[in-house]
């Protein structure tokens, strides 16, 4: 598979994972704050859809991901490699996801009077369960997605 069609997979990816992480992350969020509203929650997955995209175009995430493990000395057919990934693209894109979609939920909690709640709090716990979730989501559906996206791509007749 020549460069070109690696980019192509590379940008399709971003765009899977990002749809499907903010997806997840922004109603994981919603529905532990105890407050699931609708239209908050669809306001919450277009903004950390747009700002993972943002993320996935600007970083490459499978580059900087074979960097990691290499230095780490894990094979890229080893579980360690996958787990090693999956937690460089955790770190990359869900603390700044979970950050916006507290902060808008803590706006929205002002802006209806409520008193006495702290942002670093909101976050903190936020972050434990979607960095748990969103773990939890990069191990499962990057390799999945990639397959599909490979098979996708490979020109007729290669087999």
């Amino acid at each position: 598979m020549g460069e070109k069609e690696m980019k192509s997979v590379g940008r399709k990816m971003s765009i899977l994972m990002g749809v499907t992480l903010s997806f997840f992350l922004s109603l994981t969020g919603s529905v532990t704050s105890g407050h699931f509203v609708l239209p908050n929650w669809i306001f919450s997955f277009l903004l950390s859809t747009a700002v993972s995209l943002v993320i996935g175009f600007i970083v490459p995430m499978g580059k900087v991901g074979q960097i990691i493990c290499r230095r780490l000395g894990a094979r890229p057919d080893e579980i360690m490699a996958r787990v090693v990934k999956s937690l460089v693209s955790d770190l990359i894109y869900t603390p700044l996801i979970t950050f916006l979609m507290v902060y808008y939920a803590y706006r929205i909690a002002l802006s209806h009077g409520a008193k006495n709640i702290s942002l670093l709090p909101m976050y903190l716990s936020s972050l434990m369960v979607c960095f748990i979730v969103g773990f939890v989501l990069i191990f499962i559906l990057e390799p999945v997605y990639m397959n599909l996206l490979m098979k996708k791509t490979k020109s007729p007749g290669a087999d």
